[in-house]
């Protein structure tokens, strides 16, 4: 398997994110160094259109596809990208693993697990997703209207929902082709842990994500 870390230079939130230092690292060399450990991936792709990201992925292992300008917008889908390094890499890679650079913190048992539970399911894309334990609804023109409960219900007695963590992707090339990531058919994984709590895009969430470091047991 081929593990794909797409990390551009740019980020209206957070700039310099990629390369902002975690846990004593450039942040962007966690996910490296978490696909490099993983005996199913034989090769570790970072995409992206920064000099310095490309001079510290080389550095810690990974090998590097330079990004076009216009796939490194605000606005450019990760699928774009993915489908970009395909075209890039020979034509021997059956699925790839994304990995985003902002998801720092995995499971060490995950990859394998999910390698697993792919094979027993014959599945050709997973994703990871986290329980959802929060009332939540959304507010148009100022009415809020619930999503996942009905007003007066107690927390426990709510239908199990989950959100999408990004700790982890995989897929079949095929799919990629087709402008798909992960769809209706896709087997979605259970993370249970606090490291699916954390994604950061803010400076706020470095800081959550080295207090979840700190008191978490892997």
């Amino acid at each position: 398997m081929t593990a794909l870390i797409p990390a551009r230079a740019q980020s209206k939130r957070f700039p310099g994110k990629n390369l902002v230092s975690f846990l004593d690292m450039p942040l962007i060399v966690h996910s490296i160094k978490y696909a490099l450990a993983q005996q199913e991936i034989d090769r570790v792709i970072v995409s992206t259109d920064c000099p310095d990201i490309k001079s510290i992925s080389l550095k810690f292992g990974a090998e590097v596809v330079d990004r076009p300008e216009e796939l490194a917008t605000d606005l450019s889908p990760t699928i774009d990208t993915m489908q970009h390094a395909l075209e890039q890499l020979s034509n021997n890679v059956e699925y790839l693993v994304l990995l985003q650079p902002t998801n720092p913190l995995r499971p060490r048992e995950l990859f394998s697990e999910s390698i697993d539970l792919m094979k027993k399911n014959n599945q050709k894309s997973l994703f990871t997703v986290s329980p959802l334990t929060k009332k939540i609804g959304h507010i148009e023109q100022s009415k809020f209207t619930p999503l996942n409960y009905t007003p007066g219900m107690r927390s426990q007695d709510l239908k199990p929902s989950y959100n999408e963590n990004g700790l982890l992707y995989i897929t079949h090339r095929d799919l990629i082709k087709e402008g798909i990531i992960f769809d209706e058919s896709s087997l979605p994984t259970i993370v249970d842990h606090p490291y699916g709590q954390v994604d950061i895009d803010t400076p706020d969430d470095l800081r959550f994500a080295e207090f979840i470091s700190k008191t978490t047991k892997i």
